[in-house]
């Protein structure tokens, strides 16, 4: 009733397939998986991969959130003008934090910001059109006064903590200043102080 080639392959459809593929191994790998756009610090998933560049943000709303510490007790927030820091250079300022506080059990290192926008870069000497350049690296937009590391975890001392921040500031492209749990928010340039009451400033007598 059937030939025997279609007989051989109504058996090889119904039979489970036990060839593996010789490229199973490589995808299956964790490095291809959770490869992170040619970067450690990288969104998971976007839902583009290419964005409009964007500008800087300013803090015009008197929003003082994100300029004062949360988790650490030492740590370094924007104090000159607003940038675009890279992961790049996010990741070189973890490093250097983390190797300058390795010798302090239980310490550790805290980023508050963490690069989200990605950057596309056309040749030099490119025709205008023909589209948006290709994907080059991770970046993230920071205002003044922003908080971008903080470390604590474990009794650090202002010394060692001052000197690590600073090798940290070096890697970054901005402005950075030292900060403690004392210190007060800050929007923008200005230092926002609590308000005094009048009744605990004491007067003074003048006497004839």
């Amino acid at each position: 009733m059937f030939s025997l080639s279609s007989a051989r392959s109504l058996l090889a459809v119904c039979r489970p397939s036990t060839w593996s593929s010789p490229f199973a191994p490589a995808l299956s790998s964790p490095s291809l998986v959770f490869a992170r756009g040619r970067h450690q610090l990288a969104p998971r998933s976007v839902k583009f991969i290419k964005r409009h560049k964007g500008v800087l943000p300013v803090p015009t709303g008197g929003s003082i959130k994100g300029t004062t510490l949360t988790f650490g007790e030492w740590g370094i927030r924007v104090k000159g003008n607003g940038a675009r820091i890279t992961a790049k250079q996010l990741k070189s300022a973890d490093d250097a934090l983390k190797r300058k506080l390795k010798v302090i059990k239980g310490a550790k290192v805290y980023m508050r910001i963490f690069p989200d926008i990605p950057v596309c870069i056309k040749g030099n000497e490119t025709r205008m059109g023909k589209g948006k350049g290709n994907f080059e690296f991770w970046a993230t937009r920071v205002a003044p006064g922003r908080v971008i590391f903080e470390i604590g975890g474990a009794p650090i001392r202002e010394e060692l903590a001052r000197e690590a921040l600073r090798l940290a500031c070096d890697k970054l492209p901005t402005l950075m200043e030292f900060i403690d749990r004392k210190a007060p928010p800050r929007l923008g340039n200005l230092l926002i102080t609590p308000d005094i009451p009048a009744e605990t400033i004491p007067q003074q007598t003048i006497s004839a």
